[in-house]
Order: C-alpha cells, then structure tokens, then sequence
C-alpha cells in the first residue's frame, strides 16, 4: 500500500499535493520543542485540515459532564487550546492569492528532515492566469531556543517580472472545528481567548491573551526580516485577534523575495501582560542576534548530539528504518523542552485526548529519555513532583493516604469523568514511582533523589498501603481497580497492578534508608517502612494451578470467553459497539496488561511462565489500542517468536505513518513512538533494567539482517550491535559498564566485545482472535 511517502533514511518527503490527507500530513509534519507546538499546516493558511499551534500546559477549563454525579468525581475538566497561530504568511501573485485548491501545483514537494529538525517546502505554483512562481519555506521551533520558532518563505517568479504581496499573519480564536462531542467543550473553546493588549510597529507585533476560567495568560509575537533587490512598501496593523505585516514588492526575473519570520511565544499563570510581552520582546530579539542561519546551526549541533545516542540502525527493512527514526525524532519533539510540564500522549501535535497526559509519559516515553536523554526524563519527573499537592488531594478525597496520580489531566489535576478507567486506574502512580526509580538507576542522580525521589516514592507507597490490605491469610490484597486493560475494570489482584505497587513499596523502603533525612521531613516511621516490607513481601499475585498461567486479574480465567468469530470487523474498536457491562465479564483484552506485567516485572516470572501466558493472553487480545503492539512485541521476542515481534514492531512503528487507527488528524500517537525504540532496545535487545543492573538477550527476526542502537546509563554511553548469530558491545564514552548476555557477565570496554546470539526456543505460535492478527511485515527497501 502507498502511504504518500518517500522512503529515506534521514527525511520523510511528500511528493504529492493529496487535499484529502491535509488533516493526517499537519500531524505527521508538526515540530516541536516541547515547549511549542506548530501542526504543519500550510503557510498560506487554507486550504487546511485541523489548525494548531500549542504551548504545552496552556488550557481552558470547563465542567465535567455527568449523566449522575457521585462522591469524588472530578468537577473540571481541561482541554489544550489552540493559540495564537504565527505560522500563516499569505502570497498573492498579480493580486491573486497562492492558494493550492486553484491554479495549478506544477511542483510540489514537503519534507521533515530528521537531522535539521526543519519541515521544508518547495512549490512551483501556476496561478489560474497562468503566471508561474517558485515559492521555498523552512520553518523550524528551536530546541536551544525556548521560545522562538522561525520561517524562512522565499519566492521566486518564474516567468518575468511580477508583483508580490506578503501578508504575515499573528492569528487568535482561530475557527476550528469542534472535536468534543461535548457541548460544553465545544463552546469553551469556541473563542478561548480574551484580547488584553496588542501593538505594532516597523516589522514587530504582540497580541496578549488570556483565558476565561483557567486564567491562564499568553504573549505571541512575531518580527521579520525582509530581503529583496527592488522597492518595498510595508505596513503593519494590529487589532485584538490579529496583526497582520503587508509587503508589496516588485520582483523582477531573477530576483528572489526572502522574509524570515521570528516568532516568541510565552504564557504563565500568574505573570502580568507587561511581564509576558517583555518576554517574549527578549526572547524576539535573543532569535534575531542569533539570526536563520545560526539557529539551523544551532538545531543541527543539538540534534546531531541528540542522535549519537539515541540513533537506531536497521538493516533489512529501509522503511522501518525510516519510520524509527521518525518516531523517535518526533519523542525528543515532544520532550526536549518540556521542563516542568508534562508530556502529553499527542505531544503537541493535536488536539486529541484533549491535550492530556496519561501514564503512557511515565511507562513509554521516559524509558526512551532516560537512556538517551536523561535530563529531559528528569524534567518530566519534576513536573510529577510538582504536582504532589493536587494528587494528595485527591488521595484525601478517595479516603486514602499518600498520592493518587491522575488518569489524565494537564495541570496535575484529575480530569477522568469515567471513574472505572480513571479513578480505578491507580497503578498510575505506581508508573510514577517506577519511572522515577529507573531515571535514579540510570543515571545515579542523588540531588533528583534527595529533592524529588523521596517524596514522590513516599507518597505512592503510602497510597498502596492504604488501599490494600491483608486478608485471613495474611496476604496483602489490592481490589477494586482497574489495570491497564480497560476491557476488565474495577477487579481485585490485578497482577500488573500488584506487581508493580510491589516494586514501589519496596523501593519506597530502600530509598528512605538511604535519604533519613528527607525520609524524616515526610514523618516516615521505621514501623511505616516495615509495614511497606511486610506488605510487598506478602503481596498477592493470583496463579490459575489448572492452567497454568497468571490470571489477569483475580478469576479472569474463569469468564465467559468472547465470541471473536462473529465480531464484525466493522465492530471494532470494540468500546464503541458493544457497552461495557458485556466487556468487563468477558476474557477480552483491550491492550496488553499481563503481557506488560511481564516486561516491568519480569524478574516476577519464570521463563516457562512467561511462554505460556503469552500462549494464553495472545488469542485474547485485540489490540484496540495503541499502546499493545510495543509490550506483545516485547515478550513475543523474549519468548521467541521472533517473526511476531516483528509483525508487532511495525505495527507501532507504523501507527501514525500509516494511520493504522484511522485518527492521525488528531495528532500522533507518541506512546507507540516511543514503543519503536523500546521493540527495538528492549524487544530484539533483550535489555532490560531489573535491581539496578543492565543485562541483554539480544534474538533478530528472520527479516532484520543487522540491529545497531546507543544508550547511556549512568556515565557510560555504549553501542550495542546485532546480527543473527552475534552481538557486539562497545563503549563510546565514560568508564566501563558491567552488564549481562544471555545471563553471562560482561564488561563494556572501549575495545569490542564479541558473544554469541544462541538460536529462540521452538514453540508453537500462537494465535490472535479472528481478523486481528498483526499484518505480515514484508521488509521494503528502497527502489
């Protein structure tokens, strides 16, 4: 099947002008530093698909709907907004306006750029009265530079001499269409910003905002560069939702019109209109020192450092190889500059899930940072600390102890009003605390540790102990939640959540021995860290004797299987065709729970475990979300089904570029970005990161000749390479690093260390339910 997409190693190019695929391509082309967010939509503006430009923790708040309220139910909910949008810079050739739908695009060609971290454009347009022009852009949102994007638009005539008019826009309340099915939503963000102040003059312009109920302020500004041989008239004009620069300009043949575009955006909750526009002023004027070619300079460097870490090398499957770096190029646009703020599950590159951050941030994405880019997973974990306060709340307000994480929000704040997936979903903070374990690990930070670890380790810990309990037979029981198949709620002894609040009691009671000071301040007990021992020592994790396999949850085994062979295709996802009632007593899995259980705790299973519960849980789930590719990856090739794995690694390689969920017009799925590297490091890898120790069990698909990937850990940053019979282990930089292959010890020294890849087990292959098999992978290389 054609995607629309050029396979390159280094870019993804877009050969065609497909009107239809506005929505799908503004998602796929975003950029983003975290911080800032720009949809690729086009620069003239129209035609469009779902325009966006977002600041990462800007929202508007609204009522939470509910059919009948309860006790504890969240009140607020919070949706991302769509801000000031300075990325529309219009064009009219001979007073008619370059607009793609008219005319003709003789040329037309957009490419991301992994390496410059730019989304270039070049069009050969043909007004509708024949005159031709070339118009070339390249935008970028600077990682060094926080608050600045920048547009380079050039436009050349093709056919003589020829008048242009640039209008360069700054754009608030931008219509956008409705994505809530809420009402309420929807007029919330309707028109979400309230002007404050505005002003212009010479080539810059700022429009103030606020919001409504979150009161949230934000500055946009924009200035410009203007290049071209002959006369130029300008004016700039400012009212409260737009300032908009005009230039008119003759060109004649031969000639080039260059306009740079600096834009500075910047909000806070509590800073004056005067503060934010001086800021974003000297954030304007920082951009224009450093001046376009130095902040390309400037993107190159940090990206360049970036992939001598983070890069993963595929050789058998040009593709996939595309689509990995793809995806991790888009996880360091979403968490590069987060600091302080969330990570939110679209990134910044849509409107979807509402803007929200889940535990997909903690259990996906900063696996990826913290052995690539550490202190960017450092800066998602302090914006989890800082938190605390609103997630002790909420533990208050549930009768609990410690700190209940949200499902999903923005501010910190639960904004679930589906209490069974939200509420119910307490391994969140589990993830928290799990997250927060690995970053200490892998990078011994003990400042992180003394400042951020303990509270957050604490705090969850208690929340466990409260929630739990021990029964007759002095097992530590946890019922009445929901793991991570939200086909099977609100149960008792779910086994991920219980094996993963294990994890947390226990390093909750290690990281107080070794910080009693911190320990002390939080009023922690040597009873209260006995009572956590006591309570993981004891922990319940049911096992089915007659089976042989893990249940999901306490009795899952004994439900009423589900009749996948008369589901419908067409039925599927499978929550929006059948209620929940008759999910929740079936043996149907949305996404991998067990399966995960397996690839965090995997120091909880047997070998032989792990096979048959991989054995069991395949036929029984159906992947109606994306994040179950990454795990059944996992475990499919530590257990051995090496061509499975690769089926599912290209299921979440592929999710976006190929729409495989048919909602990539509401921005991207960066869980199962991110869930590339983690197939590809921890799948065909073998890593993983159990007791503070790195160990590998390195297997290759038939497909996949060679596998190469970097990481870092701790201060050591090694390369590990793969092929079918043999791995190789090297260090690049730092002290030498003790870790395992297939269980035998090694050291990674700066001389080459050669093991041996012994051949997976042979076992019978299992089965997915009917029609929902991963597709076959067939490698593509390039023609």
């Amino acid at each position: 099947m054609n995607h629309g997409f050029q396979v390159s190693p280094w870019e993804l190019r877009w050969n065609t002008l497909d009107l239809d695929a506005l929505e799908r391509t503004e998602s796929i082309f975003a950029l983003s530093n975290g911080h800032i967010g720009l949809r690729g939509t086009l620069e003239e503006g129209e035609p469009r698909g779902l325009p966006g430009t977002y600041l990462n923790g800007f929202y508007e708040q609204h009522p939470l709907p509910y059919a009948e309220a309860g006790y504890g139910y969240p009140e607020d909910g919070q949706t991302v907004v769509n801000v000031t949008d300075g990325k529309i810079i219009r064009l009219l050739v001979q007073d008619e306006p370059l607009d793609m739908r008219y005319g003709r695009a003789v040329e037309h060609h957009r490419v991301l750029d992994f390496r410059t971290g730019t989304l270039r454009r070049d069009t050969v347009w043909e007004s509708p009265t024949g005159r031709r022009v070339r118009v070339r852009t390249e935008r970028l949102v600077s990682f060094t530079q926080r608050a600045v994007a920048a547009i380079r638009f050039e436009v050349e005539p093709m056919d003589g001499d020829v008048q242009l008019v640039v209008q360069s826009d700054l754009l608030a309340n931008e219509p956008v269409e409705a994505h809530s099915k809420d009402p309420r939503v929807a007029a919330t963000l309707s028109a979400p910003l309230v002007a404050e102040e505005v002003a212009a003059q010479d080539y810059h312009a700022v429009l103030v905002h606020r919001t409504g109920q979150s009161g949230l302020r934000l500055a946009a500004a924009m200035n410009h560069e203007l290049e071209t041989d002959n006369g130029l008239r300008c004016e700039i004009h400012a009212e409260d939702d737009l300032a908009r620069l005009t230039a008119a300009v003759d060109v004649p043949a031969g000639s080039t019109l260059r306009v740079t575009k600096y834009l500075g955006y910047g909000w806070s909750a509590r800073r004056s209109a005067p503060a934010l526009r001086a800021q974003v002023h000297a954030a304007l004027s920082g951009a224009m020192q450093t001046g376009w070619s130095g902040l390309l300079t400037e993107q190159r460097r940090f990206l360049d450092d970036f992939w001598a870490t983070a890069d993963v090398e595929i050789d058998g499957d040009d593709e996939l190889q595309q689509a990995v770096r793809f995806a991790l190029f888009h996880v360091l646009q979403a968490g590069a500059r987060g600091e302080s703020r969330a990570i939110p599950a679209k990134g910044l590159t849509g409107p979807g899930y509402d803007g929200h951050s889940f535990w997909d941030s903690e259990t996906f994405v900063l696996p990826v940072l913290t052995y690539t880019m550490p202190e960017a997973a450092r800066d998602a974990l302090r914006w989890r600390h800082s938190t605390l306060d609103k997630a002790r709340d909420r533990a208050e307000a549930l009768g609990l102890d410690g700190a209940a994480f949200p499902w999903r929000s923005i501010n910190g704040a639960e904004c679930s009003a589906y209490w069974p997936a939200g509420t119910g979903a307490f391994h969140v903070s589990a993830d928290v605390a799990d997250a927060a374990v690995r970053y200490l690990a892998a990078t011994e930070d003990t400042d992180f540790e003394r400042d951020h670890a303990v509270d957050l380790l604490v705090e969850t810990a208690r929340l466990w102990s409260s929630l739990g309990h021990h029964d007759v037979h002095g097992g530590f029981r946890i019922d009445g939640v929901t793991g991570p198949d939200e086909y099977t709620a609100v149960v008792d002894n779910n086994v991920y959540t219980n094996l993963m609040a294990q994890r947390n009691l226990r390093e909750a009671s290690d990281i107080c021995a070794r910080q009693p000071e911190a320990a002390a301040m939080l009023g922690v007990t040597e009873e209260e860290t006995k009572a956590w021992r006591n309570a993981a020592d004891n922990m319940v994790v049911p096992y089915d004797e007659v089976l042989e396999v893990h249940p999901q949850s306490e009795r899952f085994t004994e439900h009423a299987e589900w009749d996948f062979e008369n589901t419908p295709d067409a039925h599927y996802p499978l929550l929006l065709n059948y209620p929940y009632f008759d999910l929740y007593r079936k043996q149907v899995v949305k996404q991998a729970d067990l399966v995960m259980a397996m690839y965090l705790r995997g120091d909880a299973f047997t070998a032989e475990q792990k096979a048959r519960n991989v054995a069991y849980y395949e036929p029984r789930t159906v992947r109606d979300s994306s994040l179950s590719a990454c795990p059944q990856a996992v475990l499919a090739a530590e257990v051995g089904h090496l061509d499975l794995a690769y089926d599912y690694f290209a299921e979440a390689a592929f999710t976006d570029l190929h729409d495989l969920h048919h909602n990539v017009r509401n921005g991207l799925h960066i869980a199962s970005l991110a869930g590339s590297w983690v197939v590809a490091v921890a799948g065909f890898g073998g890593m993983r990161d159990h007791n503070r120790r790195l160990s590998f069990a390195p297997r290759l698909p038939r497909a996949i000749t060679r596998l190469a990937f970097r990481m870092t850990y701790r201060d050591s940053r090694f390369a590990v390479e793969i092929n079918q019979d043999e791995a190789n282990y090297v260090l690049l930089d730092g002290p030498e690093l003790s870790v395992t292959h297939h269980g035998e010890d090694l050291t990674i020294t700066a001389e080459p260390a050669s093991r041996h890849v012994p051949p997976a087990p042979e076992l019978p292959t299992p089965t997915q339910p009917a029609g929902r098999a991963p597709r076959r992978r067939t490698p593509t290389r390039r023609s």
